[in-house]
């Protein structure tokens, strides 16, 4: 190989390389120093100019996991434990009822080729594109008036409008890669499309249907505008527990910083656990 291309493919990898290490520093440095501040102690973390040595410590999480029930009831530390189940409920519960409702929804759109299907799988993309804050004015309403406000059921239903349509559009992409060929071979053998859908199709399909409820999850407990307009004292999910670390005469960055690591705790194990179905599943879904 000429010098002068064996030099311009090092100075290529160089520079591919310092691009990594840019991008990891850009997406890593704020989960870095929110991780530091959860360790430091009150003086440490408002000392100026920043203290990058400090003599760690966990009062901070011991704080918000196991404080005093006085603290909690009075609003001093948040109740995290309480805030973290809500979230499991709201989110495990809005992904159940997405997976049910869209497993049918996406194989019709993967195999019924209708005029309109595009456009119906567009609208289900159009639900992602708009606003949230566009139409939770108008759900605050209904919600009041229905007796939905404050409750699990009123906070699922809402998550539908992040769930549904993710899992709808990564399903039907691993729909699609599963050949036309093992299904109407079930069909000459007399299975109607309910036996063929459930006995065959999601069997094959069983990583597809993973991926979809890992992402659906992961982005239903990122979630903090319905949490914040929807949710009350019984319902607040942990986005809005974190929140409870602002009094009115003060922000304890110390505990705040405690609970964002614990509530994206679940989402970052699931992230390391199934990085690849995830992958897979938002290159699919999301681009296809």
């Amino acid at each position: 190989m000429p010098a002068d291309l064996s030099l311009r493919a090092l100075r290529g990898h160089a520079l591919l390389a310092l691009g990594y290490v840019a991008f990891a520093f850009f997406v890593l440095f704020p989960i870095v120093w929110i991780f530091l501040m959860s360790l430091k102690s009150f003086g440490d973390i408002i000392a100026y100019p920043p203290r990058f040595l400090f003599t760690p410590t966990l009062e901070n999480y011991v704080e918000v996991l196991f404080g005093g029930e006085a603290e909690r009831a009075a609003g001093e530390i948040p109740d995290l434990l309480r805030f973290l189940m809500n979230s499991v409920i709201i989110s495990g519960g809005a992904v159940l009822v997405s997976i049910v409702l869209a497993v049918p929804a996406a194989y019709a759109l993967a195999r019924r080729r209708t005029g309109g299907a595009r456009n119906i799988q567009f609208t289900f993309l159009s639900f992602r594109f708009a606003p949230e804050l566009s139409i939770i004015l108008p759900l605050y309403v209904i919600y009041t008036r229905t007796g939905l406000y404050d409750t699990y059921a009123g906070m699922i239903l809402v998550h539908q409008l992040i769930t549904l349509p993710l899992s709808v559009l990564i399903l039907a992409s691993f729909f699609r890669d599963i050949p036309h060929e093992i299904e109407e071979a079930a069909r000459v053998d007399g299975a109607n499309v309910l036996r063929i859908l459930v006995s065959i199709v999601v069997p094959i399909a069983r990583p597809g249907i993973a991926s979809a409820m890992i992402i659906a999850f992961i982005f239903s407990w990122n979630n903090l505008i319905f949490g914040l307009v929807l949710a009350g004292g019984a319902t607040r999910p942990v986005t809005m527990g974190i929140l409870q670390s602002m009094t009115f005469d003060q922000i304890k960055w110390g505990l705040m910083a405690a609970s964002a690591m614990v509530s994206a705790l679940p989402g970052m194990v699931a992230a390391i656990l199934f990085q690849r179905q995830i992958t897979r599943g938002l290159t699919l879904g999301a681009v296809k």
